[in-house]
Formats: structure tokens, sequence, C-alpha cells
């Protein structure tokens, strides 16, 4: 006997099929609630000091200081290396304030530069969160930077809150914009001058690149030689509707600058085979058995460091390929346990969010039908080998970004970024090299690097200040922070980011983190919601 999950009040077509069919006229688009004003933060000041912080750069330099750092509006204007660990600083080596000005101390804390989140999407109706929920969420955890690989809520809803959060209008981190290739578009792209026209269009109105999920491959050439020409950006998540016929290899060289999660680089490394082992009664709209026999997949590439292994990676390399991997929005796969119980769930997650989660055939994402131990083993061998692959490319020069592809699979806005640079971590970075793909990488990606991703006079105030050193324990990062026994054998919590700085405006991190968790307290108030087991008990009253 077993007890049956609530009805879900509309059914919701996932949105990777809105994506996918983005050029077919009769899906339409919804947009989530746009983001307020800001109410937010403190500044900009004609002169902020930020005073005795160990900085953590994100060039894989060492930690050194203490430094006194000198923002004039919204710019760094000075570095001042003011002293030794554990020797008094003198105050006659300090920037003095002026007049006006504002000083942080941040004497033992840690600086480093704004977080880069190169896959991250604005909420979306099927999710039923705002913009101002996602955004402090990431916000909270320093993520001062997104890249929106979708624009699920419309381009011109996108770049209009892209205007705003660079006007500092409202609470937002910096927004890239990369359309879904033939969003918009009155019919399906069938040539590739369709393809070349949507291109230019693209361009013409203001996005920054391309979010494809493939297509034939005369028309992803076409597009993506267009896009090149016009200097854009772009990225793919190489769907199994055309990677048989175009894979990573197919795309690099055709110009496409980064590819989300791993779809097409296994394919890339087929020798004995060109299509995946599909069981016999697969069927792709089944969700349970597209992410099962994805877990199967990277078994049936090439073996790691073996000829044709090395060959892919090394045409990759030269090519200058990024390689956002997101390791994160897969994890429920290997052990779907830990990311249905993580701990700030109960605070942070909306509850329309986590009835989005929940098992399902219609919502993207979740895929729990009957999820098991056979399953996750299979996940963790797989990440094993993406793993290794993702970090022998790090270690050969090549650029790993960080994205988190939040609002799915149990991954919840700025904590899934966290934990994206745990995932680094155990794929073998340093947690120096961490932080470097979570910054200077991330800016690269974006053509971004001379104004963000490192600490440097004339770059933007994008900077995030911690209590507690993250190299040590990339947990300190969380907004729930570490469980820690201190000397007087009390349990306690440290860390979660103290303050987010973008353009040079101060925001209390651990107030956006208050602001949201309100909002989810109030929602489970009107609702009556309580997050309780599925198919044990309701998961609503």
């Amino acid at each position: 006997m077993h007890n049956s999950l609530p009805m879900r009040s509309h059914c919701l077509l996932p949105l990777f099929f809105f994506l996918v069919f983005a050029g077919n006229p009769a899906i339409s688009w919804s947009q989530v609630e746009a983001a307020p004003d800001r109410q937010e933060g403190e500044g900009p000041f004609s002169q902020l000091i930020i005073r005795g912080v160990t900085l953590i750069n994100g060039n894989g330099a060492p930690p050194r200081g203490p430094y006194d750092l000198v923002i004039e509006d919204n710019r760094i204007a000075e570095i001042r290396l003011v002293g030794n660990p554990g020797v008094p600083i003198d105050s006659s080596r300090r920037p003095r304030l002026r007049p006006g000005g504002r000083e942080l101390d941040c004497e033992g804390m840690y600086l480093l530069p704004g977080f880069v989140d190169l896959h991250g999407h604005i909420g979306g109706e099927a999710q039923g969160v705002s913009a101002e929920y996602v955004f402090k969420l990431w916000m909270a955890h320093g993520v001062t930077t997104i890249r929106e690989p979708a624009c699920g809520n419309g381009l011109d809803w996108v770049l209009e809150h892209k205007q705003r959060s660079q006007r500092n209008e409202i609470t937002a981190p910096r927004i890239q914009a990369y359309a879904v290739f033939g969003q918009g578009s009155d019919a399906p792209i069938t040539t590739a001058e369709q393809a070349r026209a949507w291109v230019r269009q693209n361009a013409q109105r203001g996005a920054d690149g391309i979010k494809f999920f493939g297509a034939p491959p005369e028309i992803m050439s076409a597009a993506l030689d267009e896009n090149r020409k016009l200097g854009l950006r772009s990225a793919c998540h190489h769907a199994q509707m055309d990677v048989a016929r175009w894979n990573v290899l197919h795309s690099a060289r055709a110009g496409l600058t980064s590819m989300e999660h791993w779809y097409g680089l296994p394919e890339a490394l087929f020798t004995d085979r060109t299509v995946q082992d599909y069981p016999l009664d697969y069927n792709y709209q089944n969700e349970q058995d597209r992410f099962a026999e994805a877990g199967r997949l990277w078994k049936q590439a090439a073996k790691p460091y073996s000829e044709h292994w090395n060959r892919v990676m090394d045409e990759l390399l030269a090519l200058d390929f990024t390689l956002d991997p997101t390791f994160n929005i897969y994890e429920a796969s290997r052990d779907l346990h830990r990311a249905r119980r993580a701990e700030w769930h109960e605070t942070y997650t909306m509850p329309s969010l986590w009835r989005f989660y929940l098992p399902s055939r219609e919502s993207h994402g979740s895929y729990w039908h009957f999820w098991g131990t056979e399953q996750e083993v299979a996940w963790k061998e797989n990440y094993r080998l993406w793993m290794t692959f993702v970090n022998e490319y790090k270690n050969r020069g090549g650029r790993v970004t960080t994205g988190s592809d939040s609002g799915f699979i149990f991954q919840l806005y700025g904590f899934a970024y966290v934990r994206e640079l745990e995932l680094l971590r155990e794929a073998g970075f340093h947690p120096l090299e961490v932080i470097r793909s979570a910054t200077l990488y991330g800016a690269e990606a974006l053509g971004m690097d001379d104004r963000i991703g490192t600490i440097e006079v004339g770059k933007l105030a994008d900077l995030v200040v911690v209590e507690e050193n993250p190299l040590q324990n990339l947990k300190v990062l969380y907004g729930t922070g570490a469980i820690k026994l201190n000397d007087d054998d009390e349990v306690i919590r440290v860390g979660g980011v103290k303050y987010t700085i973008k353009d040079g405006i101060v925001f209390d991190a651990r107030q956006l983190l208050a602001d949201v968790a309100a909002m989810v307290a109030e929602a489970k108030k009107r609702e009556g919601f309580t997050l309780t087991q599925p198919g044990i008990n309701s998961e609503e009253k």
C-alpha cells in the first residue's frame, strides 16, 4: 500500500522544452514577478575604506595582508599593505578617510572578488519565485555577476533588469543576457540564412550572447559563425536531440565559447560507437529514463588519459574553450537524500519551489519516479570520470568556471553556488583554483575581466567580505555557515558572507538572507504549508 502525493495545481510543461522549442510560436513565455526598487545597501560613497583585510585574489595568488582597500564611488582606487600578521597596524601607514567617506573595520576578515555565476536562471513561472527572492539569495552568497543562459522571462524583461542593476536601482547582481537560439522567432528556424538573420536581430536587441541546445549542423554552423563575426559569446547545452551529429568538438570548432554541463563531451570521446547505448525501451520524454541513462554515459567514453581522450582535450584547449560543468545541479542523482534534506530548505526554499522539485512526469528535473541505489551508484562513477576530465583540463591550462543552474533538482539559488565550489574542490582543484574559477575565469568567459574578476586598482568595486578563511573550509560561504565546536565545548555556527559589495554599495548579506526567510515564512503561513516527507505525509496542509 502507498500514500499518494497531492495533485499539482496545474500542468507544468518542463522549462527545458520551452527552451528547446523557443522558436515555436505556439509556445508563450511567462515572466516572474519583477524586482522592486532597491531598499537595501549603503552607498556608493565618495570614499569607502575597507580596513585590515587579508586579500584572497582571484588570480591564484596566495592570501596576503593586512590591507586597506580604498574605493572611490564604484572603483577601486588604492590597495595598500598596512602591516604584517600578528603585529599591531601602524596607523601612520593607513590611508586617511576624507570627510563624507565611510570605513568598514574588517580587521582579521577576508576579502575576495565578487563571485560570478555563469549559469544563473532568474527563476521561472513553474518555480513560482520572484526576482527579488532569487537576487537576494545570490547576493547573500557573494554572487555579484550572473549570466542568464536562457532569458526564460523574455529577453526584454532580462535586459530591463540588467539595466536597472547597472544603475543600482534594484538589489541584484550584474546580469549578462544570453537568449535561447530561436527565442522570439515567429516560426521555427529551418535554414542557415534564417539562423544568421536571427543572430543579427538578437544582437540588435541588446543580448550579450546566445544559449544553444543544438540544431541541425548547417544551422548551428551558420548561427555560431554569425555570432562570432558580431563579437558575441555563446553557450550550449548539447541536448540529446542533436548531439549524435553535433557534439562539443563541432561546436568549439564552429566558434562556441563555452559548454554547459557535460552533454556532448562524452559523445566527442566515443571510440567504439557513435550514439549513446540507449536501452531499446528508452523514451527521452520520460525524464527518469533520460537522467538514469545519462549517469551511465561517461563509462562509454574513451578512458582517461588514453590517446583519443588526450586528443579531444588538446583540441579544446587550443580553441581556448570554456567548460562550465555545473556539477552541483546533478548531485541529487548520486545522493538524492542529501540534496532533498539540505538544511537550508526549511528556512529558505519557497513552498512553490519545493513542490516543483517533487517527483513529477511534467516538471523538468523532477525525475524521481523510482530513484534508487543502482542509479546513484552509476552516477557516482559518472562523476568520477567527469571530474577527472575537468580537473585535468584545468591542470593543462584550460578555463573552468562556476555555474549553478539553480531552481531545479533540489538546488537552491546561492546555496547551490557554494556547493559548486565544494565540488570543484572534490574534483581536485586547490581552494585557490576554486576561487579563481569563481572570479577571474568567470569574468574572462564573459569578456568582463577588464572590469571584474580580480581586486585591482581601476576595477569595479565588486567584493565579498567573510569573517572566516574560506580556503580552510568553503562551507563558511554558505548562508547557514559551518558547524564548529568552540574552545568552551559549545557547538556554534560560524561563517556566512558578512558583506557583499557591488559597485561600492555595501550590502549586509545576513540581512538579505533574513529578508528571504521572511518571504518564505509568509508564503508558508499564507498557504498552510509544512515541509514533510513525500509519500509519507502530505506536502501541504
